[in-house]
């Protein structure tokens, strides 16, 4: 599914960075751990198409990401990889519904609203679904944007510290989560995160 072998990344006027080999393969779900500073959400984001390498192979489900125009990156991540960022970003004037598909319209794809619903009822935000995201608690936003990471049938979900303002019970509640809707869509699950919590949680793990 990912195969990733010396990426490198620079900003401008910024220390390098240059990340451990890994591979992902398909349905498998692991971690990549560091400590603030070691390029944790900057390694999310290549991994995302969401910035480009300056160096490396970098593969997702058999296509080169390094290859890709940024018009052809935005469509390949639209329909294969699903994003949950550590900071939910909604349209605040759409209901929760409408967020949801939001990815199915930016993608062209036909707009499903029973998928929406289907999607939003094993979350249990059902009842949720004509509500703004600003009527959600922070647990239920949460939820909501797993949701919409799923929209797509993705092959690949990548997580930003998912649990990093979390106590124990309500973080294993969210990587439970995250784990069985993996599973149920057969998609590959990599989370990002300096959460030494979770080292438990999964057999595979990288340290940045």
């Amino acid at each position: 599914m990912l195969i990733s072998q010396g990426i490198q990344f620079s900003y401008p006027e910024g220390k390098p960075f240059q990340f451990p080999d890994f591979t992902c393969n398909e349905r498998e779900q692991m971690l990549l751990l560091g400590q603030s500073g070691t390029g944790k959400t900057t390694l999310l984001h290549l991994l995302a198409g969401l910035l480009r390498p300056t160096g490396g192979k970098l593969e997702i489900a058999g296509s080169s990401m390094m290859d890709l125009s940024s018009a052809k990156m935005d469509k390949f991540r639209g329909e294969h990889i699903g994003i949950i960022f550590q900071t939910a970003h909604f349209i605040d004037s759409l209901r929760v519904e409408d967020n949801l598909i939001m990815p199915q319209f930016l993608t062209g794809r036909k707009i499903d609203r029973s998928k929406a619903k289907d999607i939003l009822g094993r979350l249990n935000l059902a009842h949720k679904a004509n509500s703004f995201t600003s009527q959600l608690s922070v647990g239920e936003q949460q939820r909501v944007a797993i949701a919409r990471a799923l929209i797509n049938d993705p092959k690949l979900i990548l997580a930003d510290e998912p649990t990093s303002a979390l106590d124990d019970s309500n973080a294993r509640g969210v990587i439970h989560l995250l784990k069985e809707q993996a599973e149920l869509t057969g998609a590959s699950l990599i989370i990002v995160t300096h959460d030494q919590r979770l080292k438990d949680e999964f057999a595979k793990s990288v340290v940045l």
